[in-house]
């Protein structure tokens, strides 16, 4: 039975495992991913470090498992960029995800970039464009030796085989800024060489090979073939098996991201839209909630920190609790938001608390709240490719939990599909692995063989209505509040 070694570089966590044809995971590791710096970088060298580490563990808890991997792939975390000096090494910390220090140089370079150009209205606190910018002006020595701007899975694939590139997803948004038919570059608008971003490849092709002196236990794949993965999105949603026309996808970690899967190319205000392949281009985007923050109401509420909060079985036990008549609505902007809003410095808000309330009615609003963003930016979605989702797949630590899955069936009127696979982008990253190494002919078969849907959540018709009112308030509510939680962004309490 053929195994391929596949690798999930997540926001919470780092993953290695070795994968079936069948999308089984035999054999794997997890690892708390590394830690942000005070500024909020990452070193990227921390995740060689971890990669390694895992490789280790892996050939040691299986070592002929691990000596017959046929292929290696990796996927991992988007909006995240890494700077390379011509030798690959590391110039600079890694700007991270869920990283706002741009926003200023944002708005700036708005007011001198080419309205006209298509990509100029993206340029915001989490785009690369403004990163780069963000690093000539701050840190002038390291943007001096800086020669290319890759993700954290495209610097563990340099590391393996000695070669620099990245995929054309993952990097499209640096790629976008090139010349168009309607404008000049933007990367000559912002002062910054196009030559940082690197060679693309589609995912699946192979970058190069182990090299022979990579040391410790990847020495015993020297020469297997190393596969262009993409971000940690793109893998999960061929894990769970909906790059198909028509599907949507959400996965739920730490943060979430949703989009639609649509043949035709259009675009939607707030929404990216991203030529995936294959026909397929998605409509959506990632958030800034999720996961993390059912752990900040889950801690908030039973009076738990850090490891010591069991999150699911919080949860469990506050949606158990009877709800009042009258709902809350959430506003699940505790960081900030990206799509469809792209505001940084946006905030959360409870709505239409009573004396009756409840920590239950708290837990509800907030697990309603995250659903009626899915369906936001699944209306805008649908709106632009014209049209409806035939069902959402859903994956992700969040996906466990089926009452989380029923409501966001209910809040989006769209049936939600559970994948098998508890880590999709382990399964998706395989995926490509085990088409590199002939295992499937393309990716749709290997698609096909190896994701496979768990459980069905339909919307239910009474829930209808209810669901309707309270997403028509949620769109008021949001441009209502958003300029009032932006100001109260920018106020400190007095010490």
């Amino acid at each position: 039975m053929p195994l391929v070694l596949a690798c999930d570089i997540g926001g919470s966590h780092f993953r290695l495992a070795l994968v079936d044809e069948a999308g089984a995971i035999r054999h794997d590791v997890t690892l708390a991913s590394p830690g942000e710096h005070e500024d909020g970088g990452i070193a990227p060298d921390a995740w060689w470090d971890l990669f390694a580490t895992a490789a280790e563990q892996l050939a040691r808890a299986a070592p002929e498992a691990f000596a017959g991997a046929t292929a290696v792939a990796v996927c991992g975390v988007t909006r995240t960029q890494v700077f390379l000096d011509a030798a690959g090494a590391p110039v600079h910390a890694a700007i991270t995800w869920r990283d706002a220090r741009a926003a200023e140089i944002a708005e700036e370079l708005r007011t001198r970039l080419d309205a006209a150009h298509p990509e100029t209205a993206h340029v915001n606190a989490f785009h690369p464009l403004a990163r780069l910018a963000w690093l000539q002006r701050h840190a002038p020595s390291a943007y001096g030796r800086l020669a290319r701007v890759v993700d954290p899975k495209d610097f563990i694939n340099a590391r393996l085989t000695g070669v620099v590139a990245s995929d054309a997803i993952s990097a499209a948004r640096l790629a976008a800024c090139a010349a168009s038919a309607e404008a000049a570059s933007l990367f000559a608008g912002a002062g910054i060489s196009d030559a940082v971003l690197p060679p693309l490849l589609p995912p699946g092709a192979t970058v190069g090979t182990i090299r022979e002196d990579v040391g410790g236990a990847l020495a015993r794949l020297a020469g297997r073939p190393v596969v262009c993965g993409s971000h940690d999105t793109w893998a999960a949603v061929v894990g769970l098996g909906a790059m198909r026309p028509g599907f949507a996808y959400n996965i739920s970690g730490t943060t979430e991201v949703l989009g639609l899967m649509s043949p035709a190319d259009r675009t939607a205000e707030g929404l990216l839209t991203i030529d995936w392949g294959d026909g397929l281009n998605q409509i959506g985007g990632p958030g800034q909630n999720g996961a993390d923050t059912a752990r900040w109401l889950a801690e908030l509420l039973a009076g738990w920190r850090g490891e010591d909060a069991d999150v699911p079985a919080i949860f469990e036990a506050l949606l158990a609790l009877p709800r009042d008549r009258a709902p809350v609505l959430f506003l699940p902007f505790l960081q900030g938001e990206r799509t469809p809003y792209w505001n940084p410095a946006m905030r959360g808000a409870f709505l239409g608390l009573n004396r009756r309330h409840g920590a239950g009615d708290l837990a509800w609003a907030l697990i309603e709240g995250i659903a009626l963003l899915n369906r936001e930016v699944l209306a805008r979605a649908e709106a632009a490719a014209g049209i409806t989702c035939s069902e959402i797949r859903f994956g992700g630590g969040a996906a466990a939990n089926r009452l989380w899955a029923q409501v966001k069936a209910d809040v989006c009127d769209r049936p939600v599909v559970v994948g098998a696979a508890g880590e999709p982008g382990l399964v998706g990253a395989a995926a490509l692995a085990h088409v590199a190494a002939g295992t499937y002919p393309d990716l749709s078969a290997a698609q096909a063989g190896m994701a496979r849907p768990a459980h069905r959540h339909l919307p239910r018709g009474d829930r209808r209505p209810f669901y309707d009112a309270l997403h028509a308030q949620f769109r008021r509510a949001v441009p209502m509040l958003a300029p009032l939680t932006t100001d109260l962004a920018h106020l400190e309490t007095p010490t």
